[in-house]
Order: C-alpha cells, then structure tokens, then sequence
C-alpha cells in the first residue's frame, strides 16, 4: 500500500511565481519528475497530447489539477510532484488553477491509496487554498504527507 509519504518526495515540491501559459504551466510541474527520473519527458507531451484531444480533463476544482496521463505515456516509477503556482494559469477561460499535483501511476491501481488521501484533503476548498497559499515548498510538503492535518 502506498502512502503519501512513498509517493512524494519533498524534492518534487516546488513553489513557481509564474508561468507562461498552462503548456508551460504543465512542462514546469512534471519536470521535477522527468529530473528524478519517475518519467521520461514524452510524459509531458502526453498530458499536452491529451489536453489538446480531451480538455483539461484533469482541473477537479477551482484551483486544483491532477496532471496525469496514461503509464505507457512515459512513466517509469510511481512518484507525485505538486507545484503551487503564485500567479494562477487558466487551462479553461476564466478559472485560474495554481495548485498542481502531477501523478505518475505505473498501472491503474498503483495509486489509489494516495488517490483516496488526496481526494479527502481536497474534499474541502480550504484546504486547496492553504496549500495555494503556503509560504514556502516545505510547508507544503508538511502538509501533504500529514494527510491535510494541521
């Protein structure tokens, strides 16, 4: 079973003051990942890929992305990366994301531990906007492994 801890390495949690629209948006925060060698950079082709084929199929709420895309897309290693953005970027008009968490799965049920911490942390709005609103990339990180506990 897979734990938050397991999954997210404080290496892979960076704070971005801005970015340049949500395709560069999407290179910065999977980089951290492609740096540790979780995934090879075609994953971040796969989540343009698909972005551009299917939407921003992964903004789950005001402020919040789960990039992903599928294992075969690039992925080596199961690894979460997350990226606060300062200055939010709009994948659909007008609604802004600046927290993003990028998930590599190895396969479709590698994840669904952290899925259910992740899906319970974020089940409140607040906590979305604490993490968008951190100071720094240790906090965040603090507040990631502790399942969203103060």
């Amino acid at each position: 079973m897979a734990t938050m801890a397991d999954m997210l390495k404080r290496e892979n949690v960076q704070v971005v003051e801005t970015c340049g629209g949500w395709e560069d948006a999407i290179a910065v925060a999977v980089q951290p990942l492609v740096d540790g060698g979780y995934v090879t950079p075609a994953y971040v082709e796969g989540i343009i890929e698909n972005t551009h084929k299917f939407g921003p199929y992964f903004v789950l709420a005001p402020d919040l992305a789960l990039l992903h895309a599928r294992p075969e897309q690039g992925v080596i290693s199961q690894q979460l990366a997350v990226t606060v953005l300062r200055e939010g970027v709009e994948f659909k008009e007008g609604e802004p994301v600046r927290v993003l968490v990028t998930l590599a799965a190895e396969n479709p049920d590698s994840h669904i531990d952290v899925m259910r911490v992740l899906a319970t942390m974020f089940s409140d709005p607040k906590n979305i906007e604490k993490v968008a609103t951190a100071s720094t990339a240790d906090d965040i990180f603090g507040f990631f492994v502790s399942g969203g506990a103060e």
